[in-house]
C-alpha cells in the first residue's frame, strides 16, 4: 500500500489537532509536484505527519479516509485535497537529522527536495520511519 509524507506547521494544524478532531480535509497544498503526489493518494494509504518549523520531525501516522478529490473551496480542478484521519503518535518522533543520515531514509524527498509539502514513500522507507519511532505494531 502506497505511504506519504505530509507536513504542516504544528503551530497552524499539528498532529494533537487531528487527533483531536478526528478527521480533516488536507488542504492548501499549491505547489505543482506535491499537488502531483496529492493527486495519487488513495483511501487506506498511509501517512507519516512530519512537523515543520522549529520540529522538523515525524510525529505521527495517519490513515487517508478519502482520496484525492478537487478542492470544493476553490474553482480549479487542479487543487485538491483529502480526507485525513488520526492512526497512532509515534513513541519517539523522528527528526530530519536522522533522514540525513540513515541509509534509507536519506533518499526521500524530504532531504533531496525539502520544500514538497507531500511526497511518496516507499514502504522500507516508512517501515524505517515506523521502528525509528518505536512503533512494534504490525504493518498494515
Amino acid at each position: 500500500m502506497p505511504a506519504f509524507l505530509f507536513k504542516t506547521e504544528p503551530d497552524d494544524y499539528s498532529f494533537a489537532d487531528l487527533v483531536r478532531d478526528g478527521r480533516v480535509v488536507w488542504e492548501g497544498v499549491r505547489n505543482p509536484t506535491a499537488l502531483i503526489h496529492l493527486r495519487t493518494v488513495k483511501k487506506g494509504d498511509q501517512v507519516a505527519i512530519y512537523h515543520t518549523g522549529g520540529e522538523k520531525r515525524v510525529v505521527g501516522l495517519a490513515r487517508v479516509s478519502r482520496g484525492a478529490y478537487a478542492d470544493p473551496k476553490l474553482d480549479d480542478p487542479r487543487r485538491v485535497v483529502v480526507d485525513l484521519a488520526p492512526v497512532r503518535e509515534l513513541q519517539q518522533p523522528v527528526a530530519l537529522a536522522t533522514f540525513r543520515v540513515d541509509p534509507v531514509l536519506r533518499e526521500t524527498e524530504l532531504v533531496r527536495i525539502s520544500r514538497l509539502s507531500v511526497m511518496p514513500l516507499s514502504a522500507a522507507q516508512l517501515a524505517r520511519v515506523l521502528a525509528l519511532g518505536g512503533d512494534t505494531r504490525a504493518r498494515r
